[in-house]
């Protein structure tokens, strides 16, 4: 019976943990690894383990503070993450906040001070985000989105090449995919608009309907051209590419609904993961063709 009630109780937490981070598996998760994979000289197994442990708990510490702010919007637009349905209060949820705080900065120390640093920055664009409230229009809500990236993608690099400092190769990956997020990551934003807009959240869709739909429509195509020639892909691979961003610019453009709003986010989310790819013809020249 002893048994039964923990593994029940470690079941619930599991869930509710998952919970927590289910909404950016494909925004920061599985973007934020196969970009370090792409840009690291070399890949072991260990590496790849230590990464993928490390993005996860910094996902679960950044999830856990942003939805402690974030429940009366959750209640309409994510009803089943853990706060809006009933799963963990508010309270508990804050000490956990800082608990992860502390957490991941001593996971962090165990891969050196490089990483720590990350971790710091991370935490740091977390409070200026989410208590100072960072996040009011859209060019500083894309900014600390950005910012967050940026931390995340160091600390996974560093972790995944096992160095401290970044080679030319790296630095460039770093630098074009934080501009990539600041210019394009408001697409998150189409499917919440009713929800932000109901509690008065200036995300670029409601401040500009049809002009953030005709952006998204020019952006992807162009960053899509930018990041071939930056990465030097073939021009099968080129093509390929570049039809990508055109097709899903196109869906955002097209479907104004929030179904196809959340469709076409998650085409993007496949965009951005194949961008976060390109670096690795720097490497090993694979999409020569």
């Amino acid at each position: 019976m002893l048994v039964s009630k923990v593994l029940d109780k470690l079941a619930f937490w599991l869930e509710t943990t998952f919970l927590f981070t289910k909404s950016d598996y494909k925004t920061i998760f599985f973007p934020v690894i196969i970009s370090a994979c792409a840009v690291s000289p070399f890949t072991k197994a260990s590496q790849l383990l230590g990464t993928a442990v490390w993005v996860w708990f910094h996902l679960l510490q950044t999830n856990v503070s942003n939805q402690t702010y974030s429940t009366e919007e959750d209640i309409v637009n994510k009803p089943w993450r853990p706060l809006p349905s009933g799963r963990i209060s508010v309270t508990a949820t804050r000490r956990l906040r800082w608990a992860l705080l502390v957490f991941c900065l001593c996971l962090s120390a165990w891969h050196g001070t490089g990483v720590v640093v990350s971790s710091a920055a991370l935490s740091l664009a977390q409070v200026l985000h989410d208590d100072v409230g960072l996040n009011s229009g859209p060019v500083l809500k894309n900014l600390m989105n950005m910012c967050g990236y940026l931390t995340f993608e160091s600390g996974a690099t560093m972790i995944m090449s096992s160095r401290t400092q970044f080679d030319r190769t790296s630095l460039i990956a770093l630098l074009t995919s934080g501009l990539l997020i600041f210019t394009t990551i408001h697409a998150q934003d189409f499917p919440d608009a009713d929800g932000d807009r109901r509690f008065g959240r200036r995300t670029l869709p409601i401040v500009a309907p049809e002009g953030s739909r005709v952006y998204i429509l020019a952006a992807l195509p162009l960053w899509s051209i930018a990041l071939s020639a930056l990465w030097g892909l073939g021009p099968l691979s080129a093509i390929v590419f570049l039809c990508m961003g055109a097709f899903v610019g196109s869906q955002y453009f097209r479907f104004r609904d929030v179904k196809h709003d959340e469709t076409s986010f998650v085409l993007y989310n496949v965009w951005l993961l194949a961008a976060h790819t390109l670096p690795v013809n720097a490497r090993r020249q694979v999409l020569n063709w």
